[in-house]
This record gives C-alpha cells, structure tokens and sequence, in this order.
C-alpha cells in the first residue's frame, strides 16, 4: 500500500529523482522522460474519461488509467542483469493480461465501425477530440519507452501494452463519432 504524507520531500532539489529500487537518476535521463509522459498520458485520458461521465466508456478509461499507474511503477522499477520482468509481491510489471485485455477492447470496437475508406482529422465531437488527443499523447510517451529501451532494458509487455493503448483510442475515438459515421475525412490536397 502507498502512503503519502508529504508531498514535498526536497530531495529532487538537486534534480533527481528516486527509483523503486532506490536508485537515484537525472530527471532529464530517459527513464524520467519515459515515466513523464506516461503521467501526461494519464491525464490525458483523465480528461477524455470526464467528458463521459459514466458507464462502459468511463469504465474502460478509467481501467487504462490504473494500468498507466502499473506501466509507470514498472518503469520506475529499473530491470536487474538476469530481469525476466515477472511481477513479484514486491515488484510491479505491466503483464500479457493487460495487453490482452487492449487486444480484445480493440477487437469488440472495430467490430462495431465500419471500414476506413479515407484517413481521419482528429475531431469530430468533443469526446472524439478529447479521445484523439490522448492518443496522440500515448504515442509521444510510446516514443519515449522505446527510447528508454535502446539504452537500458524494458519489459516487452510494457512496451506492448503502449503501443496497443493508442490504437485503442483511436478505435474509441470512431465510437464516440457516432461510430464513424461523424469522422472527418482528411482531404488530401484540399486547400491548394
């Protein structure tokens, strides 16, 4: 369990950060830049999860929202030389379950929406352009643990559960247009 009873600790005044393992790094370092945007992902998804209120939409929002917090504690969890990136009483990984969960979230929407015929503008409705934004953020952060992961090692589940995360809410966005029927169509060449 986690508590917090302070806030402010003062010990990032010399700009680090501690590490689950104890371990301090730069805040500038790839890691820390990993773990940021994943936060900002977070709260994106935060603010697309507000725009619905409740119901199966939220729910599934706010079930990505805990799975970000486990990609961040696993981030935040530096691997050992013979890491095999199992979860442990004291360690937290992102695991195949969670990526199968995205896989069959993707799955039951795209089963819902017609086929693309033409690459979408990321709008449409407010729930649409809220969803669109979040993915854009999820794949900045995607950026940023693949980065991570060409100079240190990464759990491969974690690196798969972000990359489904903005197909998600892609798929998630095409629903909340009236199932694709309010999409805006991207017109290639249409200002010349």
């Amino acid at each position: 369990m986690v508590k917090l009873n302070k806030i402010y600790t003062r010990t990032g005044d010399d700009g680090t950060t501690g590490l689950v393992d104890g371990s301090r790094r730069p805040k500038s370092s790839p890691r820390m830049a990993a773990i940021g945007d994943v936060d900002e992902a977070n709260s994106a998804i935060g603010l697309a999860a507000a725009a619905f209120g409740e119901g199966r939409e939220a729910e599934a929002l706010f079930r990505i929202q805990n799975d970000l917090f486990d990609l961040g504690a696993d981030l935040a969890t530096p691997a050992g030389e013979s890491e095999d990136f199992a979860p442990s009483e004291m360690v937290l990984r992102v695991v195949a379950g969670q990526v199968a969960w995205l896989e069959s979230a993707i799955d039951d929407a795209t089963a819902q929406l017609e086929p693309l015929t033409s690459f979408i503008l990321p709008g449409g409705s407010e729930d649409a352009a809220r969803l669109h934004l979040a993915r854009a953020i999820v794949r900045r952060a995607e950026r940023a643990v693949v980065a991570l992961a060409d100079s240190e090692p990464v759990n491969p589940q974690a690196l798969a559960y972000i990359n489904r995360l903005s197909d998600y809410l892609f798929v998630a966005a095409r629903l909340a247009n009236e199932r694709g029927r309010a999409d805006v169509k991207w017109v290639p060449g249409a200002n010349r």
